[in-house]
C-alpha cells in the first residue's frame, strides 16, 4: 500500500470519528444534557449492568488508566453517586455499586440517550436504518476481532506515570539475575537508559508502554529515538513480560505496539540489540518481521554472551 493511501484511510477513520462523536454529543461539556463527562456515565453505566464490578476490573475493561479511574471513581463517590462495599470474605477488595441517588441519575441519563438514539433512528426510513445497523455491526465485528484494538483481555497497556521507571529497573535487575545469572552492571545499564528516555523524552517520537494485570505491573516496553542525523531510525528497548503473565501474547502485543507507534511517527526502521541467550525475545522479533542484521561475542554482566542487531524496515 502505498504512503498516500495509508494516509487517505487514517484521514478517513479520523473524519468518522469526528462526525460521529459530534452525532452523538460527546465533545459537548456535559453529556446527554448533564454535568457529567461522558468518562463519568460510562463508569456509572458499567457499575450498573456488572456483577461485582471493581476500579481495577474498570480500568482494564475501558482501557483506562488506572489513577483515570481511580479519580472518576472518587469523584462520583463525593458527589454521592457511587460507594464502595468491602465483601466479607476479601477485606482487600472493594465493590463498587450505585448508591440510590447514583440509580436515579443513572436511569435518568439512560432513558435520554435511549430517547435520543430512537430520535435519530426516527427520522431514517426502515431501510436506511437496517444499513446504518449492519454498518455498525460491521465495525464491530472487525475491529472486535482485532488482538491490537482489544481492551478485554487479561492485560492492559497504558503509558508511563510515576514510579514506573523504577519499577522497571528493579524487575530487569531481578528476573535477569534469577533467569540468567546478570550481575548488578545490567541493572545500571537498564537505569541509564530508563534515566536517558526521561530526561529527554521526546512524546512525537518516543514512547514507554506498561502492562498491568489485576493491578499489577506486569510488562513494558520503550520505543526511543536512533542514533542516525535524520530522526527516521527508532529503537525498541527494554522489553520485559514478568513470569506471570508469560503466554498469554504480551510480548508480542508489546512489540506490535511499538512497532505501531514507530511506523506511525515518521520513523523508516526499527532496530533493537539484545542476546543469543534471551531466546523467546528473539523468537518474538523474528514473527514480527525483524532481520538479524549483526553479531558479536562480548564479555558483560559477568557473562560470556553474543549480542545481535535486529532491524525491521517500517
Amino acid at each position: 500500500m502505498q504512503k498516500g493511501d495509508v494516509e487517505a484511510r487514517v484521514d478517513g477513520v479520523r473524519r468518522f470519528n469526528r462526525f460521529w462523536t459530534r452525532q452523538i454529543g460527546v465533545v459537548r461539556e456535559g453529556l446527554l444534557h448533564s454535568p457529567y463527562s461522558l468518562a463519568e456515565v460510562r463508569v456509572m453505566f458499567e457499575v450498573a449492568n456488572r456483577d461485582d464490578p471493581t476500579a481495577t476490573g474498570l480500568s482494564r475493561e475501558l482501557g483506562l488508566d488506572p489513577g483515570y479511574i481511580s479519580r472518576i471513581v472518587n469523584r462520583l463517590e463525593g458527589r454521592g453517586l457511587i460507594e464502595k462495599v468491602r465483601p466479607q470474605n476479601d477485606a482487600r477488595r472493594r465493590i463498587l455499586s450505585l448508591t440510590e441517588a447514583g440509580e436515579e441519575v443513572f436511569s435518568e441519563l439512560d432513558g435520554r440517550s435511549r430517547e435520543e438514539v430512537a430520535e435519530m433512528l426516527g427520522g431514517l426510513p426502515e431501510w436506511e436504518q437496517g444499513r446504518l445497523l449492519d454498518s455498525m455491526g460491521a465495525i464491530e465485528r472487525i475491529l472486535g476481532d482485532n488482538e491490537g484494538f482489544k481492551f478485554s483481555g487479561p492485560f492492559f497497556l497504558r503509558t508511563h506515570e510515576p514510579g514506573d521507571m523504577g519499577w522497571v529497573v528493579q524487575r530487569h535487575g531481578e528476573l535477569y539475575l534469577r533467569e540468567y545469572g546478570w550481575d548488578e552492571t545490567f541493572e545500571a545499564l537498564v537505569a541509564r537508559i530508563v534515566a536517558d528516555f526521561i530526561d529527554g523524552y521526546d512524546p512525537a517520537k518516543e514512547r514507554c508502554w506498561i502492562a498491568e494485570m489485576d493491578g499489577e505491573r506486569v510488562g513494558c516496553v520503550f520505543c526511543v529515538k536512533g542514533d542516525d542525523a535524520y530522526g527516521k531510525t527508532a529503537k525498541l528497548r527494554l522489553l520485559l513480560v514478568d513470569p506471570k503473565a508469560r503466554g498469554l501474547g504480551l510480548g508480542e502485543r508489546l512489540v506490535e505496539e511499538c512497532t505501531r507507534f514507530a511506523r506511525g511517527h515518521g520513523h523508516e526502521k526499527l532496530a533493537l540489540w539484545t542476546n543469543d541467550v534471551l531466546v523467546s525475545a528473539r523468537r518474538i522479533y523474528e514473527a514480527k518481521g525483524f532481520r538479524l542484521v549483526e553479531e558479536e561475542k562480548h564479555h558483560s554482566f559477568g557473562k560470556n554472551l553474543v549480542g545481535q542487531n535486529w532491524e525491521l524496515k517500517l
